[in-house]
């Protein structure tokens, strides 16, 4: 049993559910959306990211031999459960904005048209793996933003909430405009370049810090960042400005970058390293980086960790995946505070003259409004459909990026931007609220 990849990795109530629809013959049309509420203070915009590993698990979905032993001897199923869970297949259709989009407050980001079993099954597995990769793409693209043209290097795996979180983030802020990641994985698993420096530990090993220097340096000739701070920073720089042959640039992971770096550059230019760059690390997210850029510190590059790999300001989106339709009906939840708008939906956005976001619409599928359809079909009777690259869709995302209106740019809390219920689909929610009533 793969632990990642078995429809075991669920919330208990999707089987318990799933058993209950088959033993009514409740196999009818069931359309889900999946979509974020509100956003979290200080995000004026999210970046969709995920759909590749959704579509994987989607397509792959299996009960297996140990999946269904288990079933069987759990004790909290029927006899015949696992026999239908055995036959179980995703055979529906995947609507999607592509990766990279940038989406607002009720837009859906996916949706899923299948027999009701299979659609309500998806819920917790698909909500997981785009909340989590919008989560960091959303994070990673604050980040590109403060940083301008300088580097950003994905450095959280150890502080990630688990393995595969840190490696899809890895992922998901490469997608958003980061140039690489220090998760060696990220390499062979979706081709993202991979970065790496030294750690105190290795400096520490030797008698003295020269020594490890020119000991990395002779091991990575032309390709070593040596970690200046185990002792004096500065000292430290001075030492690494002496290695024979040369030496690609320092890493600063403590104390004040701000003046450390413009110490740091003046003791290598003194040295005649010009070309050695300036990499910066050390609890750092995008309002640190944000200040270090306006105050015009000389860092060439940026290693963030944990702030990226658990958004940490704001680590958890309110993204739900609703039941929409079923067999033909428009459905709708008219909880307070958590009221849904009914029916198959395609968002629309226009555009300013200079190319800029202008305004989105959120309507029925069958309507026509100004601009361009963000939904596109991704799955068609439980197959995948050919899907952009990581490299387009960052491409993409970059796009998205340069197009956003320059208020949404700001770290800071912005006006919301324009996102509108379209009166087909005000119309249709009245229309099922006068049914329900």
């Amino acid at each position: 049993m793969n632990p990642i990849s078995s429809p075991l990795l669920t919330d208990l109530y999707q089987l318990t559910m799933l058993q209950a629809f088959l033993e009514r013959g409740m196999t009818g049309t069931a359309v889900f959306e999946l979509f974020v509420r509100r956003l979290p203070p200080g995000r004026n915009f999210l970046v969709a990211a995920g759909l590749e590993q959704v579509l994987d698990f989607v397509e792959g979905m299996r009960f297996g031999e140990a999946e269904l032993a288990w079933i069987e001897r759990s004790g909290l199923f029927k006899p015949a459960f696992a026999a239908e869970l055995a036959k179980l297949r995703f055979t529906g259709d995947v609507h999607a904005v592509p990766e990279g989009t940038i989406v607002f407050p009720n837009e859906p980001l996916l949706r899923v048209v299948a027999p009701m079993p299979e659609a309500q099954l998806l819920e917790t597995r698909v909500v997981n793996l785009l909340h989590l990769e919008t989560l960091v793409a959303s994070k990673a693209a604050r980040c590109r933003l403060a940083a301008g043209g300088k580097g950003l290097i994905d450095f959280g795996l150890r502080r990630a909430h688990g393995a595969e979180a840190g490696l899809l983030a890895a992922r998901a802020s490469y997608l958003a405009g980061f140039d690489g990641t220090s998760t060696a994985l990220a390499a062979p698993r979706f081709g993202i370049p991979v970065f790496g420096t030294m750690a105190h530990s290795f400096v520490q090993a030797h008698e003295s810090e020269l020594e490890a220097f020119k000991a990395f340096a002779a091991a990575f000739p032309g390709n070593a960042v040596l970690l200046v701070d185990t002792y004096d920073t500065v000292a430290g720089v001075r030492k690494a400005a002496t290695v024979p042959g040369p030496l690609k640039g320092v890493r600063l992971d403590s104390g004040d970058l701000d003046a450390l770096s413009r110490e740091s550059r003046a003791a290598l230019d003194a040295a005649g390293r010009k070309d050695s760059i300036i990499f910066a690390s050390g609890n750092l997210d995008e309002m640190r980086i944000d200040a270090l850029v306006r105050a015009g510190a000389p860092i060439d590059s940026f290693g963030v960790g944990t702030s990226l790999v658990t958004s940490a300001d704001q680590p958890a989106l309110d993204m739900v995946y609703k039941l929409q339709e079923y067999a033909g009906r428009a459905r709708r939840k008219r909880s307070a505070g958590k009221a849904t708008w009914p029916g198959r939906k395609q968002v629309f956005r226009e555009y300013a003259p200079d190319g800029t976001f202008a305004r989105d619409t959120v309507c029925l599928e069958t309507e026509q409004h100004a601009g361009e359809p963000l939904l596109r079909r991704v799955m068609q009777d439980g197959k995948r459909l050919a899907q952009p690259s990581l490299a387009e869709a960052r491409r993409h995302a970059a796009e998205q990026l340069r197009r956003l209106p320059p208020t949404l740019k700001t770290l800071e809390q912005a006006d919301a931007y324009p996102v509108k219920i379209s009166e087909g689909l005000k119309d249709l929610a009245q229309a099922v609220d006068r049914a329900t009533a």
